[in-house]
């Protein structure tokens, strides 16, 4: 990729491209995703089987589960198309079930009434399906498939636990069930594979699978789609009994099992071997050294030759020949065995516990000693998998691995080879670079860590927590994340057994009660069944019943069936449940349903601490229903006006925030984030990721205002622009390696869709393009990843990830994704890095109310890691925000940015038309690119966009900082208070070090300017508050306040007051001069008076210091002087606070006093 050239609009060779190509297209090439393809099996398979002479149908069912979560989603998107090929898409409730459905699909013309010849069936599920569902898919198997029928079991295995509660490797119990697995290695293997599967299962007569990982099933790629590019070849020579291998009734199952390892898994052998599912891709006549592999492990293994230096020629050389395996179990014997021919050595790579690797010795263990090659793998020579220590394996038998372990690997098996002295310096030379690169990468930690949490307003920030005393079980669902935090939740179970446990544990502990988490997709899919036996057990628990309208988890899909709130409560009824109360967000709606069991409480969210309180207490089975929509759910719906937006927003006056992080604790939401002021580190509400729960207004500070719009003011123009595109940069053209680009950033932002949109731009220019995502729970909140790899042939791209020292453009949209372990490992050091400064907080800010991203550590990072000027660092948030009106567009300006920087070898016109067929708000997308590209063109571009913005002054120096609040003190109150500070901060000044005397002057400000209720008034009614309100929502919206007055009591939540609070409010404002007087009818209050003593305790340490500085220890004054900062808040808050701080003054005075 080291050729640039000029390029011209005359040179664009963009296609007309349809979205749907990838489905209904016979002919050429078509952009999808793995998934996709799994959606366009069966479409192609009945237009096929129509050319064939066969009038067939489909049917699909499942349960949906990474990396498969998404599947049903895109079937439901083409639901016409569906119909017209005679596809039904049916989802299960569970897996099993759905199995046990796909089952009766091959028994349709059993009874000679079947409207189709035959009826072709697809069954999904992730690993954790596939062990459930272990009876029905013996039962199934055994029975068989119909002739022109079929079916294909595709089950998705997590090896890594990215998005499960376990990893998973479902091959043993395929294998137990005697059901052939297939295992593809690219977009464009699965669609192969996928017509052999369907052949391979009507000519055998039983059903096939295929194995599934998120590395290749979550990939994009531009694929053939040509429907003759398969054509199966059926073996003739199989001996098949009289009456044929296929299902009939009736039938015994001795007759079936005899059938299945007699007729049937023979007939799949001869069908793999006649069709070359397993392939030498990378031949050598006179090979010492040979190596299997298959799916991920294959891609792995040829991008770890590379990382050698070894290709197809190299690899004559060596001697060494490559051999995919497709169809992975059973093995075709005569295939591995002429394979094996003439080896010394056999290298075996696949994840996890060996399939492949037994198989192999099984097979070869007869040959001769001198025909029978030394085998490696999970094991050495000589030795079994079990035999074999961890440290002796060439390969680990747990986890995944990349092809920088299997690179080390094959490099100490080739060393001990005798070689060609330039080879063997080759390999030698490469793996000390690989292994000097992993020790940088091992010395370097992490400076901040993005977790996956909640989504901003999820429920489940609600809904998880416990009261004071008491345990939550975990369950499966987003809401599993409680799991990994402070919270009170412990331990898991299953899918469909939450809180059985406690039936075998509460009989060996004093533990009385227990709570569990249960969704309410979970609940109808095994869920329910957890609950009787809680009942028939007869235990001490309430279940959380999580009911949020979507399977969130993997996409939002509704429950695959209908059930109401009404229809849970009376199921819960039925079953025998003690009492169950339902809490709400909206009461009023829940009022509304018919139906509901007799005698349910409903009680808004707010009272569930008092509700968990009152279930724990009552002796047997109880539940709780927590009703409110998924948040991201809410999110897609009002993008389609599916559902009610309302035309409010919350926002925070920053003067009056205290940044003591109520807020923060009570909604436990990351659309709070933290903002520098001139008084300090407040708190701000992110309007682009802000899905309305008003959780956060529960925060006892009355600094939120609601402002009744449903906008954002329309940004002002900014007139720096020129007018259309900048000059084309010169842009790399592809040679013999791929364009490696890694876009980093948070989930549920857009990273995704610019990987989405080079792959797509890619394939309109006819280049070979995989872009592979890395989300699973990252979604939430997390990190995510785009890989992209560009090339100008497929065969140049082989790993899904991009190796370590082999990125050369990272698009950072978070530069705490950006600034990782992670991403800076894969940086060459000529890499392009362009990364977004403005920072988003990360769930450590939910509960360190001080923490902030260390921005300016990542970039400098970043910067350490490539050759100077390769970076670019810009406020891509605040500049979208402002030219654009949302962050959100933020991802395409970095993209625009790192296009006209010349770092991406595609047309801008690619680009372009990719945008227009995504549908998303394209002209906003478009405008952000072209603005990304202005900026990378002028890049004084950015300073004078954000210099035109109004700036808050903040003192830089000691003198400025004591007249600066000396003005607010005068403002607060008058002069005279004003001048009290001034005296005190400037003796501080004169005769105190700078560092404790600037502290003394900010925190004595802090406890003089406490926030009383004419403060609080003057702030909300000022002008600098109608400025800000403006500057965001625009003139002549209307705000409504959340107050807690003291003459509506003490210890009470705040009420909303309307527009009309604003009158009484600017007269309380005005009578600021009662303050502290005996007309004051506020300073009687037991928090003024606890405010007055904290002022006065500190104006009497600062005059005591300053009279007298040589007779105290500064580092212990220091310590007394920084306290006032820990004090925050309003109300109880505030108390408890100024308590602590009170507590931890009396301790250091000791040692103050000790010390003069």
């Amino acid at each position: 990729m080291n050729i640039a050239t000029k390029v011209t609009p005359k040179m664009i060779a963009t296609k007309d491209v349809s979205l749907d190509d990838k489905y209904i297209s016979d002919h050429g090439s078509a952009y999808m995703t793995g998934i996709q393809a799994l959606v366009r099996l069966p479409l192609a398979q009945t237009r096929r089987d129509e050319l064939n002479g066969l009038h067939t149908a489909g049917f699909i069912s499942g349960y949906r589960g990474s990396p498969v979560g998404n599947y049903d989603n895109f079937l439901w998107q083409i639901g016409g198309i569906l119909k017209d090929h005679h596809v039904v898409f049916q989802p299960g409730i569970n897996e099993d079930l759905a199995a046990t459905a796909i089952w009766g699909t091959q028994q349709a013309n059993l009874a000679g009434q079947g409207k189709y010849d035959g009826v072709t069936s697809w069954w999904y599920g992730k690993g954790p399906g596939v062990d459930r569902s272990g009876d029905v898919l013996r039962h199934a198997n055994l029975a068989g498939t119909a002739e022109h029928g079929g079916v294909v079991a595709l089950f998705g295995d997590d090896h890594s636990c990215k998005s499960s509660t376990v990893p998973h490797q479902s091959e043993h119990v395929m294998i137990g069930c005697g059901i052939p697995i297939f295992y593809p290695t690219s977009v464009q293997h699965i669609l192969d594979l996928g017509v052999h599967a369907v052949a391979m299962s009507r000519f055998a007569g039983l059903w096939t699978s295929m194995k599934l990982v998120s590395e290749i099933v979550e990939t994009s790629a531009s694929v053939n789609v040509d429907l003759d590019r398969v054509i199966p070849v059926i073996p003739e020579d199989v001996d098949f009994p009289a009456d044929g291998v296929n299902i009939r009734w009736p039938d015994h199952g001795i007759q079936q099992e005899q059938r299945l390892y007699q007729h049937r898994l023979p007939a799949v052998l001869a069908y793999a071997r006649a069709n070359q599912l397993n392939q030498t891709t990378w031949p050598c006549e006179n090979a010492r050294i040979g190596i299997v592999a298959s799916g991920k492990g294959y891609l792995d293994t040829i991008e770890a030759l590379r990382i050698l230096g070894i290709e197809n020629e190299t690899a004559q050389q060596l001697g060494l020949r490559v051999y995919q395996v497709g169809l992975i179990w059973p093995l075709e014997p005569q295939g591995i065995r002429e394979f094996a021919e003439g080896l010394k050595e056999l290298i075996v790579v696949e994840e996890k516990r060996p399939i492949l690797e037994s198989q192999i010795k099984d097979e070869l263990y007869s040959l001769p000693d001198q025909q029978r090659p030394h085998v490696f793998g999970k094991a050495i020579h000589g030795k079994g998998e079990w035999s074999t220590s961890i440290e002796e394996a060439p390969l680990i038998g747990h986890y995944e691995f990349q092809p920088e372990p299997i690179a080390k690997m094959l490099a100490a098996r080739f060393l001990q080879l005798d070689l060609p002295q330039n080879l063997r310096q080759q390999i030698q030379n490469r793996i000390d670079l690989l292994q000097k690169a992993e020790q940088e990468s091992r010395r370097v930690l992490d400076l901040a860590d993005r977790k996956p949490y909640f989504c901003s307003g999820c429920p489940h920030n609600t809904s998880t927590v416990v009261p004071e005393g008491s345990r939550a079980l975990g369950g499966i669902g987003c809401h599993y994340i409680a799991v990994s935090l402070d919270r009170g939740t412990e331990t898991f179970s299953q899918m469909g057994g939450e809180g059985v446990s406690w039936a075998g544990a509460s009989h060996f502990t004093n533990e009385k009660h227990i709570f569990a988490n249960l969704g309410d997709g979970t609940y109808f899919h095994s869920g329910y069944l957890a609950i009787r036996q809680a009942i028939a057990a007869n235990i001490n628990i309430t279940y959380k019943i999580l009911y949020n309208d979507a399977v969130a988890m993997t996409g939002g899909q509704h429950v695959d069936g209908h059930l109401s709130v009404a229809q849970l409560t009376r199921q819960l009824d039925a079953e025998g449940i003690k009492k169950q109360v339902i809490v709400t967000d909206e009461p009023a709606l829940i009022h509304a349903e018919e139906h509901l069991a007799p005698n349910v409480e409903i009680r808004h969210r707010n009272d569930l601490d008092a509700v968990q309180r009152e279930l724990r207490d009552i002796s047997g089975v109880t539940a709780l229903v927590y009703v409110q929509t998924c948040a991201s759910e809410k999110r897609r719906r009002r993008k389609r006006d599916m559902y009610p937006d309302p035309a409010e927003r919350l926002y925070i006056n920053s003067d009056i925030c205290e940044g003591c992080g109520d807020c923060s604790k009570k909604s436990n939401c990351l659309s709070i984030e933290p903002v520098e002021t001139a008084l300090g580190t407040k708190r701000q509400i992110n309007q682009s990721s802000c899905n309305k729960d008003f959780t956060c207004v529960e925060g006892f500070c009355p600094s939120f205002v609601t402002v009744h719009t449903r906008d954002m003011k329309r940004p002002d123009k900014f007139e720096g622009f020129a007018p259309g595109w900048p000059e084309r940069p010169v842009l790399p053209q592809l040679d013999r390696t791929p364009s490696r680009i890694m876009v980093g950033g948070v989930g549920g932002t857009g990273v995704v869709t610019v990987g989405a949109l080079l792959g797509m731009a890619a394939h309109l220019e006819g280049k070979a393009a995989r872009v592979m995502d890395m989300a699973g729970l990252a979604q939430k909140g997390g990190t995510v990843y785009s890989y992209v790899q560009l090339a100008s042939d497929d065969e140049q791209i082989s790993a899904t990830k991009i190796p370590a020292g082999q990125c050369d453009l990272l698009i950072g949209a978070d530069a705490v994704v950006a600034g990782s372990n992670a991403a800076l490992s894969r940086l060459k050091p000529n890499a392009m890095v362009i990364v977004n400064e403005d920072g988003s907080p990360t769930s450590d800010f939910i509960n360190k109310r001080d923490w902030f991203a260390p921005i300016t550590d990542l970039i400098n990072r970043l910067r350490g890691r490539v050759d100077q000027g390769k970076l670019v660092s810009l406020p891509a948030a605040r500049i979208a925000t402002q030219v654009l009106g949302d962050a959100i567009f933020a991802n395409q300006l970095l993209l625009g940015m790192a296009w006209q920087s010349g770092q991406i070898p595609l047309l801008r016109e690619s680009i372009e038309k990719a945008i227009q067929l995504n549908g998303t708000a394209v002209e906003k997308n478009l405008e952000a690119f072209r603005v990304g590209c202005h900026l990378a063109s002028d890049p004084d571009l950015a300073k004078r966009l954000l210099d035109s913005l109004p700036k808050q002054q903040v003192p830089q120096t000691l003198p400025e900082l004591i007249d600066d609040r000396s003005v607010r003190l005068q403002d607060y109150w008058n002069d005279a208070y004003a001048h009290t500070y001034r005296n005190l901060a400037e003796q501080a000044a004169k005769v105190l070090p700078e560092e404790l005397a600037s502290t003394i002057a900010t925190q004595l400000y802090r406890v003089m300017a406490y926030k009383d209720e004419y403060e609080v008034a003057r702030l909300l009614t000022g002008a600098s508050f109608k400025k800000s309100i403006e500057s965001q929502f625009g003139r002549g919206v209307r705000l409504s306040y959340h107050l807690a007055p003291p003459t509506l009591g003490t210890n009470v939540r705040k009420r909303i007051f309307g527009y009309w609070m604003r009158f009484p409010m600017m007269l309380l404002a005005r009578l600021q001069w009662l303050r502290e007087t005996f007309l004051d009818p506020f300073a009687r209050q037991e928090e003024r008076q606890h405010e007055h003593a904290w002022r006065d305790r500190y104006i009497d340490f600062v005059k005591a210091l300053v009279a007298a500085p040589q007779q105290y220890d500064l580092t212990v004054a220091a310590q007394i002087a920084e306290l006032p900062a820990e004090v925050r808040g309003f109300g109880h808050v505030k108390m408890q606070a100024m308590q602590s701080a009170n507590q931890r003054w009396d301790e250091l005075s000791t040692q103050l006093n000790n010390n003069t």
